[in-house]
């Protein structure tokens, strides 16, 4: 389960011109994703709280944008002058304009994609943050897919590396990726000591590495313990930027396991080392100037300079049946703290997260607060089924499968917390266990304290 706020809500194409970088700091990194300058700010992924963040030059956090698209984002790129390219842990792409309204999506090209662009050029790389294991691919295939601005695939640049055995090829292509001003891209494979320079015809300009390892081999299965197949691998790099003083940043692994972090930077021209860092535990945001100064900070206390923002009403107001086809409505809520959830009897997270939602709606009174929880099932017999299974004590709703195409939410379970006034406190994504549930439990508890 992952929370956000609610309404603040990786050639072909003509280049952008660079803009010239703006006085101040420019965020690169925030936890291990890659920001993005649009608009006058340093866009980065929430990816708990399932939102964007904005920075200012001076690392103030200025502006949120939330979004039912937005399920889990872990990568944000600048796309042509004035739209936000968003890599969801998925793979898959959703294009916000800079007031958070989602503008197109595509499905993601690889098994699962990271994208990143410069102007009107868009690129991607199997991503370092998502990883299906055991999914062969042909050595004919490219390792950088361009894509054009629906996310079609126009072009393929350099090729996939096939290991023994292939079925961990999605492993060792996954990597981080950069887009340069020229057309050049940057990657840096996730489990290799290696970061590379192409050209826009995919000729490798030049390869720089670290010296982390004496010896580098290719991940590969161990032996099995139980039902679990662990894969010995070492995670060396996970994301990349260009600094605002046009060197390459280099986020990566200070170990094997990524438990602590390194930044290297590297000379664009060349791929000379610069410098090089060991992050301590609260380095987990970074910015640069356009001298090349590097500032670190906390995550943690970025966020919490989260400006106070309205609240947006829950919409568009259902009215919907329930079982016995009497016609309920949001407004018959008001007053109370409302979650709204949206579920399906095929969903098996739904099926974990309904006794927690029991649990929770028997810890406050009738009076005060209520669940609803709408089923997107086209199964009618299906849904009774479950619900007979489960006897929810809560209103059951029938969405009858358009609820998906009403709200557009990314998957199910789907969760939307409202105050007193019906308007959107948290948006709720996927499942959670009793952490995630004692936290939205302390989160109603603030709101029916709140005057």
């Amino acid at each position: 389960m992952r929370r956000t706020l609610g309404a603040a809500a990786l050639l072909l194409a003509a280049l952008a011109c660079r803009p010239a970088a703006p006085s101040g700091f420019t965020l690169l990194f925030l936890g291990r994703s890659p920001a993005a300058s649009q608009g006058g700010l340093a866009w980065a992924p929430d990816p708990e709280r399932s939102r964007l963040v904005g920075f200012d030059a001076q690392l103030r956090l200025a502006r949120v944008l939330s979004s039912p698209r937005l399920g889990e984002p872990m990568a944000v790129a600048a796309l042509d002058d004035s739209h936000l390219l968003v890599t969801e842990r998925t793979g898959d792409a959703v294009v916000l304009d800079l007031a958070g309204h989602p503008v197109r999506e595509w499905s993601s090209p690889d098994p699962a994609s990271l994208y990143a662009a410069r102007g009107d050029l868009i690129a991607a790389v199997r991503s370092p943050y998502y990883i299906p294991q055991f999914a062969a691919e042909p050595d004919s295939a490219p390792l950088i897919h361009v894509l054009d601005s629906l996310g079609r695939k126009v072009a393929g640049i350099a090729r996939i590396h096939l290991p023994d055995p292939p079925y961990l090829a999605q492993l060792v292509n996954a990597g981080a990726l950069a887009v340069g001003a020229g057309g050049e891209m940057y990657y840096a494979p996730l489990v290799r000591d290696e970061v590379r320079k192409y050209r826009a015809d995919g000729r490798v300009l030049w390869t720089a590495r670290r010296g982390l390892y004496k010896e580098e081999s290719d991940p590969h299965f161990l032996p099995a313990r139980g039902r679990e197949i662990p894969v010995a691998r070492a995670l060396v790099n996970i994301a990349l930027a260009i600094g605002p003083d046009g060197r390459l940043y280099v986020l990566g692994s200070a170990d094997s396991n990524a438990t602590r972090l390194r930044l290297d930077v590297f000379d664009t021209a060349t791929g000379g080392p610069i410098s090089n860092r060991t992050l301590g535990a609260t380095e987990t945001a970074i910015a640069v100037d356009a001298h090349g100064t590097i500032v670190t900070r906390d995550a943690d206390s970025l966020f919490a300079q989260a400006p106070a923002t309205n609240r947006e009403p829950f919409a568009p107001a259902f009215a919907l049946p329930n079982l016995t086809g009497d016609t309920v409505r949001l407004a018959d809520f008001a007053g109370k703290v409302t979650l709204v959830n949206f579920w399906a009897s095929w969903c098996d997270p739904c099926r974990a997260e309904f006794p927690h939602m029991a649990d929770l709606y028997g810890a406050f009174g009738r009076a005060d607060f209520a669940i609803v929880a709408i089923s997107d099932d086209v199964d009618r017999g299906k849904m009774l089924a479950f619900v007979k299974e489960f006897g929810p004590p809560f209103p059951i709703l029938v969405g009858g499968g358009a609820m998906k195409g009403v709200y557009h939410y990314r998957g199910l379970p789907y969760s939307v917390l409202l105050d007193r006034q019906g308007r959107v406190v948290e948006r709720i994504f996927g499942v959670g266990g009793p952490r995630e549930f004692a936290d939205l439990r302390s989160t109603i508890a603030k709101e029916l304290a709140a005057p």
